[in-house]
């Protein structure tokens, strides 16, 4: 170990990197270096192997003698690095400077959060310094050193008490029937907990089963749950008598609870095995029996003891249950404080009489702006449901509005905003076109709305130039992430996302991104591969399914999420999932490049992109068109739109008129349904004897219908 150190530092030696072999000689290599990028480098500055395997344990895929968490030369335990996570960072980031030289001054496909640049050396000091709120250090995460908070809660439910404590009297849930303010939530959490405990034997560890619409008590069990230090079980609320007992049989809840629709679907309205099944609203009746009892222990509940098992949506095979610790939702809920707490502190230092650079208040800088207020209409079954329970409403002051159960509608929305001055929106692209298109927008009062966020799908950039047309004073933001990083991931937002439309931003703080070929090695920037996350809100692995949780973690718990990007200018930008790719005649063809170009048209409402079969190119693209109502949109208008802006070999070649696309509940397109369809058609054109190229109607053989 020490010659690999060693001839390391003399490389940087003979290289006038004088300074940075001193901090190297000190530092925590593990933080440095990594595998995937620096090996190619390192192999060619002429290090030898035996050195480049103590380096770069990765490269033989097992730990390296001294190089475990906490074990670099000057380092004490919970430490990390000499200097603390600031003076990592910044060695690493000019070892990647370094390396992007010596490999011919290409850049990596990586990205980490750049710190919070922009802001006086005081704000900065105030919010990320030694001792700040939002200090971060190095510390091991399930073997594995990450960037973490030194100042976080270790259980969710730490995070909801500091909360309630600082503003008791705050309505936290409205419903239609009632409201519920902090401390009225929190005795009845306790005693639905005690419930719990007392009489259906929950305990740390034990799954509680969740299927219903959303309502405010879903939002209590699910505390009442985490709270014990069990595990909240979200089964799809769309999910039929099949799926529901897969979901039960893997999970083997102790307690199923739930509405009565989605209750019904069970066999006989009963769970397996005698496993009690309750109404949500009867848990509620029975919880007032336990009023003002003390609340169990947490013995043996830590940071990475799990908390909740989100399903995945499905559209590529069976559900699988990902299984979120709090050490998880926590860090996407402190780094949601500290992107509040900087752009806050942004804002006072641009306002009109703000102090000199350098000159505010360390706990002005860190102060962040009031009460918050959002309607709850993601699934909570859904990581972006269950962000507003566990993480908007634990973290922030706020007030959660849950609309009655029912398909999401513009009125209603406009409605609610209206009535509790609303001040932040989340949907996705499908809701916010509906949202625009509505014929009473101009008459509710929304001027309450400050921010207008999205997660999940990609936005048209001609949806966010309509947006921001309409609403020019709110701040819009999208984000990359996914149920298996609670959703945390990349971030764009304000005139960065109004700039650059497609770019889903940059990286988060504690988040690393990696774009890699086939073979997982890191690609030089700009070019497109597969999207790789770190950080420690990354999922434990999938339920009781150790198979797919490797196929999903690398050995140093890079998460690969299945999506194709790339990076370019320090942001990322997703091309299209894995098995959406088609490949036409060996060129390689990206739909959601089609797609934002289609809805882009005045006369197209929305737009779906798939691969369909073509004897002599393989795969051909075809479009899925719902125009808009009225309209007397043409297949050659819409083949001559994209021909306008795209190549040749992109323009669809078949293009088929839909009144609506079909959608998950959680608003992702079911491409898999359409291809499931066209597959059918072709079949049934293949029995009829329909002569033309196979898979491809509207441009030559028989006409689209």
């Amino acid at each position: 170990m020490r010659l690999a150190r060693s001839s390391l530092c003399g490389i940087l030696l003979d290289r006038g990197e004088e300074d940075l072999a001193v901090l190297i000689a000190r530092a925590d290599l593990p933080e440095i270096l990594d595998s995937a990028r620096d090996a190619p480098a390192l192999a060619a500055l002429g290090l030898a192997e035996e050195d480049l395997h103590a380096l770069l344990p990765g490269v033989r895929g097992e730990p390296a003698p001294g190089l475990g968490p906490g074990s670099g030369p000057g380092s004490s335990p919970g430490s990390g690095a000499v200097g603390g996570a600031e003076m990592s960072r910044t060695i690493s980031d000019r070892w990647a400077d370094l390396v992007t030289g010596w490999t011919g001054g290409t850049p990596v496909s990586a990205l980490r959060w750049p710190g919070p640049a922009g802001l006086p050396p005081a704000a900065r000091d105030a919010l990320t310094g030694t001792g700040a709120p939002f200090e971060l250090v190095t510390e091991p995460v399930l073997g594995h050193d990450h960037t973490v908070f030194a100042r976080r809660p270790r259980t969710l439910r730490q995070m909801l008490d500091a909360q309630a404590a600082a503003c008791p009297d705050l309505p936290l849930l409205i419903s239609p029937r009632r409201q519920w303010t902090y401390r009225e939530a929190v005795a009845d959490i306790d005693a639905t907990a005690v419930l719990l405990s007392e009489r259906y034997g929950v305990g740390a560890g034990d799954r509680v089963a969740i299927v219903a619409a959303n309502h405010a008590e879903y939002a209590i069990l699910m505390w009442a749950v985490v709270t014990l230090g069990a595990i909240v079980t979200s089964l799809s609320g769309w999910w039929t008598a099949p799926e529901l007992e897969y979901g039960i049989g893997l999970t083997a809840p102790l307690l199923i609870a739930g509405d009565e629709r989605r209750l019904a679907r069970l066999s006989g309205g009963a769970g397996p095995d005698g496993v009690p099944v309750r109404l949500l609203d009867e848990l509620q009746r029975e919880a007032r029996d336990f009023a003002g009892f003390p609340v169990p222990g947490l013995d043996g509940v830590g940071e990475d003891s799990p908390a909740v098992i989100l399903f995945t949506s499905g559209t590529t095979g069976r559900p699988k249950g990902a299984t979120l610790s709090h050490r998880n939702i926590i860090n996407f809920a402190m780094v949601n404080k500290l992107n509040a707490a900087v752009a806050w502190a942004a804002a006072q230092a641009a306002a009109p009489g703000a102090a000199a650079p350098g000159a505010a208040a360390p706990e002005a800088a860190a102060t962040p702006p009031p009460r918050n207020c959002t309607i709850v209409s993601s699934p909570m079954f859904h990581v972006s449901g269950m962000i507003a329970i566990f993480i908007t409403g634990a973290a922030f002051p706020t007030t959660l509005v849950f609309p009655a159960p029912g398909p999401w509608d513009p009125g209603t929305w406009l409605e609610l905003t209206a009535r509790h001055k609303v001040t932040t929106w989340s949907g996705v692209p499908t809701q916010w076109w509906r949202l625009l298109r509505h014929p009473d927008i101009g008459s509710y009062d929304v001027s309450s709305v400050t921010t207008v966020g999205s997660g999940g799908a990609v936005f048209p950039p001609e949806l966010v130039r309509e947006l921001h047309a309409r609403f020019p004073r709110i701040r819009l933001g999208n984000g990359f992430g996914m149920s298996e990083t609670v959703g945390l991931g990349t971030l764009t937002g304000g005139d960065a996302f109004v700039a650059v439309p497609d770019s889903v931003g940059a990286a988060q703080p504690t988040v690393e991104v990696q774009v890699r070929d086939e073979y997982g090695k890191v690609l030089p920037a700009g070019l497109t591969g597969e999207i790789f996350l770190r950080s420690p809100s990354v999922f434990l692995g999938y339920w009781n399914d150790p198979g797919a949780t490797r196929d999903a973690l690398d050995e140093d718990r890079w998460y690969r999420t299945g999506d194709f990007g790339r990076i370019s200018g320090g942001l990322l930008y997703l091309e299209s999932r894995r098995r959406d790719l088609i490949l036409r005649g060996g060129e390689n063809i990206y739909p959601i490049e089609i797609e934002n170009r289609l809805v882009e048209h005045p006369d197209i409402d929305d737009a779906a992109v798939i691969g369909v079969d073509d004897p002599e190119l393989g795969q051909v693209p075809k479009a899925f068109v719902v125009p808009r109502p009225g309209s007397e949109l043409t297949r050659d208008q819409v083949r001559d739109w994209c021909a306008a802006a795209l190549a040749a070999f992109k323009v669809p070649a078949a293009v088929e008129f839909r009144a609506s696309l079909p959608y998950t509940e959680t608003g992702k397109l079911l491409k898999q349904q359409l291809e499931r369809e066209e597959r059918e058609a072709q079949e049934e054109r293949d029995a009829r004897g329909v002569r033309g190229v196979r898979g491809v109607r509207g441009v030559r053989g028989e006409e689209a219908e």
